[in-house]
């Protein structure tokens, strides 16, 4: 189950989500690293300096995508590094950079606050990341309950590296069989079908405690209020030292927002940009 399964036309092309996420960025006279870019990069390398990172080489992204009917096994990207057992560090081998890009990643992630932390360690001081993240009120995600600190916390702690037993079964107990159009235009039954039993729910949790499986599950869900939120509340225990730069709300008929955050020292500043990006996120329910 991805964002593109419901919608393989998503409203926005690469293109388009490129001219929301890139602005201000000297893609020739930097080096950038772009995450999870598989098959859909944002950035290119005839853009500029740009390392691929992925959780495996591209053989094994082939195989593992072989017959998804949403992924183009032949334009899979080359892995320049691979982010895995190792840290971020190591898998670019110490370099700095100017930039991260990750799309549609960071819902993904076991462990978030640590995900941030090593993302933190390869920027340059004036480095940034530039996230698209999906909008949880507009795909399957609608029913599930937005991801609180304790969420996250209980990861941390545990040095998560695969998807928790309270994050499969948060996905499992609320994926529902929505479209982003039939939730924008209050379209849905009054009974949505779920992909999942409880008991199936509790199964996969199960193969987590009982095996170590790893299931590829959206791990945290937010809206752009809920984001700003819960980045405020990590940054408040300063486990995290990010603010957020720039904002785009999710548009009309649409499932993801973008946030670019940059890290700072001034703790009073970081505390402010969430707030801002907490008070310009729109709230609205859908069907209105």
């Amino acid at each position: 189950m991805n964002e593109y399964q419901d919608d393989p036309a998503a409203k926005s092309t690469q293109q388009q989500r490129g001219e929301k996420l890139l602005p201000g960025l000297d893609l020739r006279n930097s080096v950038g690293v772009e995450i999870g870019a598989l098959c859909r990069p944002i950035v290119h390398k005839e853009d500029g300096e740009v390392l691929y990172v992925d959780h495996a080489d591209t053989a094994t992204l082939k195989k593992k995508y072989k017959g998804d009917s949403h992924v183009d096994v032949d334009k899979i990207l080359n892995v320049d590094a691979v982010w895995g057992d190792n840290t971020l560090q190591d898998a670019v081998r110490g370099q700095y950079v100017d930039y991260v890009i990750a799309s549609h990643v960071i819902e993904h992630v076991p462990d978030l606050i640590t995900w941030l932390q090593e993302l933190a360690s390869i920027l340059k001081p004036t480095g940034e990341v530039r996230l698209i993240v999906p909008d949880k009120r507009f795909l399957f995600d609608c029913l599930r309950r937005e991801t609180s600190l304790a969420d996250v916390l209980l990861s941390y702690i545990r040095k998560a590296r695969v998807p928790q037993p309270h994050s499969l079964l948060d996905f499992a107990i609320g994926a529902a069989k929505a479209t982003r159009l039939e939730i924008w235009r209050d379209a849905l039954p009054d009974r949505i079908e779920r992909y999942y039993t409880w008991e199936g729910a509790v199964g996969l949790a199960r193969d987590v405690i009982e095996n170590g499986n790893y299931h590829d599950i959206h791990c945290w869900v937010f809206t752009p209020h809920s984001f700003a939120n819960l980045f405020s509340e990590m940054a408040n225990t300063g486990l995290i030292d990010f603010a957020c730069e720039r904002f785009e709300d999710t548009e009309e008929d649409d499932f993801e927002f973008f946030v670019t955050i940059r890290r700072s020292s001034d703790r009073e500043y970081i505390r402010q940009s969430w707030e801002h990006m907490a008070r310009a996120a729109s709230t609205v329910s859908p069907g209105t």
